[in-house]
């Protein structure tokens, strides 16, 4: 019986939590990154501040901080699991790259667009959602994608917490067969199941958009 085969089970359970824990974070990101990006943009001097101290804070500060903050930290006052933990700090790490992506896609529309829409009695908020976010996502669709790719890739920060992520599982495996290197083989093939369609999904996209354009 192969190493594959003998544990499958495990490997199965660590990709689905690692598959949930991406998807989670994908949503909350998007969101979160979108509204801060917005809130960067505003004329409001205020929330431009608040904008620009998010997305530098969770920028700089190292995923596995985050993490280990929410885990050590946050879960003394609000009980969590690891694999919440790991989720929210994915979240927030991940929303502050998106937020410069969508941000630099909102500042590649014509101001006037914004102006037009306000002239014709759109409030800023409905002028960017109506007029200026649908293109500025056309923009940062290649550098979105990027992100939700090494989003996946960094699920993996689960494993420090007990997440019972892939990594996690991969590590218990490796620590109970004594076979390491085929372990990670296939631990890193099962990462390759969701990213490689998805960055297919996006080269698709771009190539989409190119012909429209």
């Amino acid at each position: 019986m192969t190493l594959l085969d003998h544990y499958f089970s495990v490997f199965l359970q660590g990709f689905g939590h690692t598959l949930l824990a991406s998807l989670y974070a994908l949503v909350g990101s998007l969101i979160l990154g979108t509204f801060f990006a917005i809130m960067q943009v505003t004329t409001s001097k205020v929330a431009r501040a608040i904008g620009n101290i998010y997305v530098q804070v969770f920028r700089n500060i190292p995923l596995l901080i985050i993490t280990l903050f929410f885990y050590l930290a946050v879960a003394k006052v609000i009980k969590m699991t690891g694999f919440t933990a790991g989720t929210i700090a994915l979240t927030l790490y991940t929303s502050a790259f998106i937020a410069e992506s969508v941000r630099a896609g909102i500042l590649s529309i014509e101001a006037g667009q914004m102006e037009g829409a306000r002239a014709n009695g759109l409030n800023f908020w409905q002028a960017m959602r109506v007029i200026v976010l649908p293109q500025a996502f056309r923009v940062a669709i290649p550098s979105l994608g990027n992100q939700f790719i090494n989003l996946v890739k960094n699920s993996s920060i689960l494993a420090f917490v007990g997440g019972l992520d892939l990594m996690y599982q991969g590590n218990l495996v490796a620590a109970n067969s004594f076979d390491t290197f085929t372990t990670y083989i296939i631990v890193g093939a099962f990462y390759l199941i969701i990213t490689l369609p998805l960055s297919y999904y996006i080269q698709y996209l771009e190539g989409q958009l190119k012909k429209k354009a």
